[in-house]
This record gives C-alpha cells, structure tokens and sequence, in this order.
C-alpha cells in the first residue's frame, strides 16, 4: 500500500511539476528541480522520513536502469551513420569527459572540498543509474552523486540551447553529442526536440561518456 501511495504521490507532483514548467518556462521550474523541493515539502508535512519514502518509491527508482537500456533502440536503428562518424563520435566524447572530471577534480580542491565529497561528484556528467554505479565503484557516495548529476543536467540543459546557438553549431552530430555530454539525460530530452538524429547522438554520447567516466574516474582517485 506504502509503494503505490508514494509511487502515485511521485507521479502526480512530477507531472504538475512538468505542466508548471511547460506554462512558466523559467528554470526555476524545471520539474527535476521543482519535484524533489515539492516532495521533500509533502514528506515532511507527512512526517514520513527519507528512508520510508526511498522503500515506499523504489518501483520508480528501479525503472531507471531499463530506461536507459532504451536508449539501445534508436541507437541500433542508426547504426550506419554511427559507424560512419565513429572516430569523430569517440574523440569528442573522450575529451569531454576527461575535461569534465579534470575540471571538477580541480575546482573541488581549489575549495578544499573532502576526498570522499570529490569523488562522489566526479561522474556528475553521466546519467543517474550509471553516476550512481560508477561512483559506487571508485568509492564514492551515490546519493551525493545523484545530486550533482541533477544539477549538472538542469544547468547544462538550460545553458546548452544557448551554446550551440552563440557557437552557431548547426549539424545534428555536433548538436546531439553536445547535449548528451554536457546534460545526458536532460539534454537528450532536449536534443530530441530538435530532431531524431541529434537525440540519437545525444544518446549515444551518455553511454560512451559512461564508459569513458568509469576509467577517467579510476585514474583521477588514484591521485586523491
């Protein structure tokens, strides 16, 4: 009774959420940050504690990894053109990533930040439910993780539309890899309203970013 109540509660402030954003269009009401500062206000009306409500939604929580199995599909579907731009595909996603971490690596010790707090920021720029298992495996904290991933994806959705204009980068290629960097799953989302192919893009950089952060992220621990 507990999951569906909270798996229903999730549902209904996330679409209200996503209606508001879609009415206002200002950034403070993006639904990944409205929802979670709406439920955490429901909660604590409740009385209901953090860990209660994490077992009451954990069907929600669990739907995240077949989620990004998904993005397989159109990925297969476009495999011709991904095979075709694979050496520009792997090169941008390389160093994207490796500048992603090496920035975050640097700016946490320019403010003295803690080992344990750097490294669970590190995979910030990848999808939760792979953010949440790479930083498990360099030895981080996966709920601090999934704060910054949700940050990154807000902020670099928002300002990324934005780029790509200012850079008056036009193709779809440039566009979608773009996107799934430097926002993963916010801005596949928003690679897709731009078209097919840069939403495929977009994914296909997530899981490359994914696979490449796993090993960045290795090498940079060993030097904390």
């Amino acid at each position: 009774m507990i999951i569906v109540l909270f798996t229903v509660i999730t549902y209904l402030v996330y679409v209200v959420s996503k209606m508001l954003y879609k009415k206002m269009n200002l950034a403070l009401f993006h639904p990944l940050l409205l929802a979670p500062i709406l439920l955490i206000a429901i909660i604590s009306i409740m009385h209901v504690s953090a860990n209660d409500y994490m077992q009451g939604s954990k069907f929600l929580s669990h739907m995240l990894a077949p989620a990004t199995v998904a993005f397989a599909v159109p990925i297969y579907k476009n495999l011709p053109i991904i095979k075709k731009y694979m050496k520009t595909i792997v090169i941008s996603i390389t160093t994207g990533t490796l500048m992603a971490m090496i920035s975050t690596f640097l700016l946490s010790k320019l403010i003295h930040l803690s080992d344990d707090f750097i490294v669970s920021i590190l995979p910030r720029s990848i999808t939760t439910p792979i953010a949440m298992e790479v930083s498990k495996e360099i030895g981080g904290l996966p709920t601090l993780t999934t704060v910054f991933v949700i940050i990154t994806g807000i902020v670099g959705g928002i300002v990324g539309p934005n780029v790509l204009k200012w850079l008056s980068i036009k193709t779809p290629i440039a566009k979608g890899l773009a996107l799934g960097m430097g926002a993963h799953g916010v801005g596949t989302n928003k690679a897709l309203e731009y078209g097919k192919q840069e939403s495929v893009f977009s994914s296909l950089a997530m899981i490359f970013a994914a696979l490449f952060t796993l090993v960045w992220g290795s090498l940079i621990k060993s030097f904390i």
